[in-house]
């Protein structure tokens, strides 16, 4: 299963751009309490702690089961790196009811994944709209939220291809330049560690700390459950009382993550040495939690910078040839994240003045603030990466995964 990357959107959104169809008016179930509603989106609560999110999207001929757990690779503990993605794959090994997962995500014709992030993960599919398919999903999410396996001989064959995983991110320098900046940027906090692991958690993590780690975090009080495409509101809010409401509420109580990185207290600096023909450079700055009013005028500065050809530092450093490519953006996290920006430098140039001009264009917004072309440039591209997601219910469906992990699904509006 693949590793996502948090997608960093804009807060500039036109509400206006959402799919044009009449929301269907919120339910009432016995015992079921309604939260809110935004956007032709309804949000309920179980008894149990679940947390529901209804989108219906009659449009679509499909119908996609988003369940998001609130638990990423910052919730792992000394010896546990890896532990979060481990698990997203065992849940796909098969519980008590769906003994072979594959097999019925295969035969329901889905469109299936996992990820994991550092402040969550999530399990999908998309599937042809139909009471039997939306029954059976439903039915294998209660299901492998308690009673998965987690057996000891799906994680000794699991353990194999995440560390192929592993390996072939360490086979690109560039990546593994990230991971040293991030971990140097971050001396406490766990978003210093890499969703992946290290090689010897993932190889050693015994299978009763995996199990521990998976009856702790996957609970109805931990989850958030969307529904979306073409749904009857009133008959899926059943569906899904009969199917999760009888999952009891825990009775632990989840301890809250209380580290916080402390100002840093001047620049840092890593060298990363191997052997090839790849040179690089990256550049991290520390910037708010991604729920912060500052974010998404940080998101579009970055923007503006990255963009390929008309960024900042395209025209800087590709332009100049003293660099092959450049890249950038922001890790729009749950707890202050970072902006990074990088540069593919040929072996034939200077490292060190491909490294001298990324810091100087950077610092150089202080000195020459961005004109009105650059943010009204960037501000049309990023709206249309917006209405292009709001009106796709699966593709809202799915991102906000990214939005409640940090903290409130409706900070995507």
């Amino acid at each position: 299963m693949k590793r996502a990357r948090s997608l960093s959107v804009t807060l500039l959104l036109l509400l206006s751009l959402l799919p044009a169809h009449a929301a269907q008016a919120p339910v009432a179930l016995p015992g079921v309490e309604r939260i809110t509603s935004v956007e032709g989106i309804n949000e309920y609560r179980l008894p149990n702690g679940l947390r529901v999110l209804l989108f219906p999207d009659p449009s679509k001929p499909t119908v996609t089961v988003n369940i998001t757990y609130l638990v990423g690779s910052k919730h792992e503990n000394y010896g546990e790196t890896g532990m979060a993605h481990l698990l997203e794959h065992l849940l796909f090994k098969g519980s008590t009811k769906h003994t072979n997962v594959p097999k019925e995500l295969q035969d329901h014709g889905s469109r299936p994944n996992g990820t994991t992030w550092f402040d969550r993960t999530n399990y999908f599919e998309t599937f042809q709209a139909s009471d039997a398919n939306l029954e059976w999903a439903l039915d294998l999410e209660a299901d492998r939220m308690v009673n998965s396996f987690v057996a000891k001989k799906d994680l000794d064959s699991e353990m194999t291809v995440v560390r192929n995983e592993y390996e072939s991110g360490e086979n690109s320098p560039m990546n593994v330049l990230q991971e040293r900046v991030m971990s140097a940027a971050y001396l406490w906090h766990n978003y210093g560690k890499s969703t992946i692991g290290a090689r010897s958690d993932i190889e050693n993590v015994p299978i009763d700390r995996l199990q521990a780690f998976y009856r702790n975090y996957y609970q109805p009080d931990n989850a958030i459950l969307l529904v979306a495409g073409k749904i009857d509101e009133g008959k899926t809010l059943g569906l899904i009382n009969r199917y999760f409401g009888g999952i009891p509420r825990p009775q632990r109580v989840l301890q809250p993550n209380y580290t916080t990185e402390p100002v840093q207290d001047g620049e840092r600096s890593v060298t990363l040495r191997r052997v090839g023909d790849v040179q690089g450079v990256v550049a991290a700055y520390h910037i708010p939690a991604g729920s912060h009013p500052d974010f998404a005028a940080l998101d579009m500065a970055a923007e503006i910078l990255a963009d390929s050809p008309s960024g900042r530092l395209y025209k800087a450093l590709v332009e100049t040839k003293k660099a092959a490519t450049v890249s950038g953006g922001t890790y729009q996290l749950r707890e202050p994240g970072l902006a990074i920006f990088d540069a593919s430098v040929r072996k034939e140039s200077s490292l060190q003045d491909a490294r001298d001009t990324l810091l100087a264009t950077v610092d150089a917004i202080a000195s020459t603030p961005f004109t009105a072309e650059e943010v009204e440039r960037a501000r049309a591209r990023m709206l249309k990466n917006i209405e292009l997601l709001l009106n796709s219910s699966d593709r809202v469906g799915l991102q906000i995964s990214e939005w409640a992990a940090l903290g409130d699904w409706r900070l995507l509006f």
